[in-house]
């Protein structure tokens, strides 16, 4: 990927900071979320789903022994806090996303766990612990769905970083089902005495995958019991969820809070709106690829992100989309993608990104609330697949490629038209400015 120094040039405006109050447990509620996903909730994505009405949105699980390691860099151009390992950055921020962004760490260790969130405090507002993930890279170490069956574990990692966080922090947790009613609801109850300010519940078993089922019947049974204790915790639904309709459904059916998607928005991050972006490839994916660059998200990241959008097709073709996934396949580097952006013009797609986030109503308290750019009333609910060979893919370790935020690629601010519009031969070709 080709790179530069930074212009000496002043940026064209200044980003403002979002006036917004620090979390509540009151902010978990009323919501439509996105879920934390390793690779795919990388930064672009979050902000796509924030423009789109996404009520918070979730890093992806970090490791708390990596993060340690990390040195935090701030690019003095577009804002991006980068958290570098030895060879890329680990996580990465931008301060328009701290009023809703929750960071998730895997832990087995109290005190490791204050410590990683110590480190990364300055730049979110809330820590979720990682209760949940049954894949082996985080229960051999005793994290993820590992501490299901060690809750005094759980609890005294979750006890530690409500001591320890300041009070404008939160601090939350995600786990799934246990195979026993009696269990899960024995283990919610232990969770919510730690001062958590809401409890996400994948409505999944630990041995469960994600072409099996989500349990939402079992769900009522623990919001009903949350909401005996008294103490205004709330309860997030996670699993099968489509989208800002669909949650609507699962909301009633389980009586849940607010409900957080991972699927449906890996394959189309504007599923946060009442309507759906459709011909994602033309619609979203440009935008999506200009704003990466410009923010030097690391190429391989964001080539699995845009693989992974799917949606309706009205206006492209199988053979516009076929030449569509040709040029993004062939593809080793931004450089190359002229046909599908059309003109490099990251600056201007993020500071109208940014405009949305701050002119939003704080937090969306109303799932009727939606983003913006709706373009299709007859929208169908995306297919919810995850391809095998990249299912939750293990986090980034201090080991992974470094990401130096003041040695940039190339940005030429260039003009002209949409990218990818079909042509009548069924092709793909650029349109006209």
């Amino acid at each position: 990927m080709s790179r530069r120094s930074h212009s000496r040039s002043p940026s064209p405006r200044a980003l403002k900071r979002t006036k917004i109050d620090h979390l509540t447990s009151e902010d978990f509620k009323n919501g439509i979320f996105l879920a934390p996903m390793v690779r795919s909730g990388a930064l672009p994505t979050r902000l796509f789903a924030l423009k789109h009405g996404a009520t918070l949105v979730w890093g992806p699980e970090m490791v708390d022994k990596a993060i340690l390691h990390a040195e935090r860099v701030v690019d003095p151009v577009t804002g991006v806090i980068s958290y570098n390992g030895k060879s890329r950055a680990m996580f990465t921020t931008h301060p328009i996303e701290k009023p809703y962004l929750i960071y998730q760490i895997g832990s087995s260790d109290p005190e490791l766990a204050v410590q990683a969130a110590r480190v990364v405090m300055q730049d979110v507002s809330g820590i979720d612990l990682n209760c949940g993930c049954p894949k082996p890279f985080s229960t051999h170490a005793g994290m993820g769905a590992a501490l299901l069956t060690n809750p005094d574990l759980l609890c005294a990692i979750l006890t530690a970083l409500r001591a320890a966080m300041p009070p404008e922090i939160t601090v939350s947790a995600k786990i799934r089902l246990l195979p026993s009613q009696e269990d899960t609801l024995k283990l919610v109850e232990r969770i919510v005495n730690t001062g958590i300010s809401a409890l996400t519940v994948h409505c999944r078993t630990r041995a469960m995958r994600e072409r099996d089922a989500a349990l939402v019947d079992r769900l009522k049974e623990i919001v009903d019991f949350v909401e005996g204790m008294g103490r205004g915790i709330a309860v997030i639904e996670n699993g099968d969820c489509t989208g800002a309709e669909d949650a609507k459904r699962v909301r009633d059916l389980t009586g849940a809070h607010s409900v957080m998607i991972a699927r449906a928005a890996e394959s189309n991050p504007s599923c946060f709106a009442p309507v759906p972006l459709i011909d994602v490839e033309r619609t979203l994916s440009p935008a999506y690829l200009r704003v990466a660059k410009y923010l030097d998200n690391n190429w391989g990241l964001t080539k699995f992100c845009v693989s992974q959008f799917k949606g309706k097709h009205v206006g492209m073709d199988k053979a516009a989309q076929k030449h569509y996934r040709q040029v993004l396949n062939g593809t080793k580097g931004y450089d190359g993608l002229e046909e599908i952006v059309g003109s490099w013009t990251g600056e201007q797609d993020f500071q109208e990104l940014v405009e949305v986030i701050e002119t939003r109503p704080p937090r969306l308290h109303d799932l009727s609330a939606g983003g913006s750019e709706p373009s299709d009333a007859s929208i169908t609910p995306p297919q919810l697949v995850t391809p095998s060979e990249t299912t939750n893919p293990e986090p980034p370790s201090s080991g992974a490629p470094l990401m130096l935020a003041l040695h940039r690629m190339d940005l030429p601010m260039l003009t002209g038209g949409d990218p990818l519009t079909p042509s009548p031969a069924g092709g793909v070709s650029m349109a006209p400015a």
